[in-house]
């Protein structure tokens, strides 16, 4: 057996019964906070804990660039990615502001860029492939590439776990890596390019109709080979860092360690892990919809309620990262309001 395929940890449904009991004692009427009872709530489930806190998050970005960009799909050229790195680590980027907003661990890893050998402070390199193979024309990865890059992601979890993370966020850089993202949502969910597919980084009509058609040849050249096994799809239209992230998420649940799902192209990622082994869902909280129109259609499939609707699309673990300040305000609300009886207010007051 795989380890992808091995038992996930589970929820302590005793500890989510004294959650919701506590939730039904604060001073407020019932179910009015909604959202934020939920998500802590579940937490303290996952956390086997009465008092669920996220005092400990650690983001851990993931790179990777597409073989798929030789066909024109991307406002932005391949190296961005590279120079993105070096702006992660720098300080520069948004999600690397929020990291140092809830004094977060933030590590980059890439899993696979093009171009020279380099050393950057601050950048694990790892690199499984420079870039993947365009998939538009041949199997994005072989079958041993997938599993070291999913390895990527059990290794950072695992890191993680090893330094007293208490939420784990993944996130991505890659141009070109909302078309393997929607060319992997076709293929999990049956649905035509047209439906699924949007602007990315920002390209125009045009070039998203010269998108949509790429994405089209691309599930007529793999899907009767991968019909709807989810690591055949990860290997044939999927990235280098989209296989970290499902990797990282699975051993998240194995591990017992919540997450949090950023947008488009980490949703994916997710649909792909829950889909490999199914027990990962419920080690999972969604931070956001994003605008990218393929996005709902994968919340969709997972069941999934995200905490947040901005409009974000910029990926990096960014819409995540929006929605650990309303996580961690969730905790705080659930740990330190004060119960009816603590407060001498009568409950069939309220």
């Amino acid at each position: 057996m795989q380890w992808f395929s091995q038992v996930c940890k589970q929820p302590n449904l005793a500890t989510q019964q004294h959650a919701q009991a506590r939730q039904l004692q604060l001073t407020k009427p019932t179910g009015s906070l909604a959202d934020l009872e939920q998500v802590a709530v579940q937490l303290a489930a996952l956390q086997h804990q009465q008092r669920p806190e996220v005092d400990r998050p650690w983001i851990c970005i993931f790179a990777g660039d597409h073989g798929v960009v030789a066909e024109n799909i991307s406002a932005y050229p391949q190296v961005v990615t590279r120079q993105m790195l070096q702006n992660f680590a720098a300080g520069g980027a948004c999600i690397s502001v929020i990291a140092k907003e809830y004094a977060a661990h933030l590590s980059v890893i890439d899993c696979g860029t093009v171009g020279d050998a380099y050393e950057y402070a601050g950048v694990e390199r790892h690199c499984v492939r420079a870039g993947t193979a365009n998939f538009s024309l041949q199997a994005a990865m072989t079958h041993a590439e997938t599993l070291a890059a999913m390895q990527l992601g059990r290794d950072s979890v695992e890191q993680a776990q090893a330094q007293g993370a208490s939420i784990y966020i993944a996130g991505e850089m890659g141009i070109g890596n909302t078309c393997s993202a929607a060319a992997i949502a076709c293929l999990l969910l049956d649905a035509p390019a047209v439906q699924i597919t949007g602007v990315g980084t920002g390209i125009d009509a045009e070039r998203l109709k010269h998108k949509i058609h790429i994405i089209d040849k691309s599930i007529k050249l793999h899907q009767a080979a991968v019909g709807h096994d989810a690591f055949k799809i990860l290997a044939a239209v999927g990235g280098l860092e989209i296989a970290a992230m499902t990797g990282a998420y699975i051993r998240c649940a194995q591990l017992g360690l919540a997450m949090v799902i950023d947008g488009f192209i980490s949703t994916a990622a997710a649909l792909l892990a829950t889909r490999i082994n199914p027990e990962v869902r419920a080690w999972m909280i969604f931070g956001h919809q994003s605008a990218e129109v393929g996005h709902r259609y994968l919340l969709e499939a997972l069941d999934a309620a995200p905490l947040l609707k901005l409009n974000l699309r910029l990926g990096e673990g960014s819409g995540a990262g929006a929605a650990l300040g309303l996580i961690r305000l969730a905790c705080r609300l659930h740990n330190e309001m004060a119960t009816f009886d603590e407060a001498a207010v009568a409950a069939d007051k309220i």
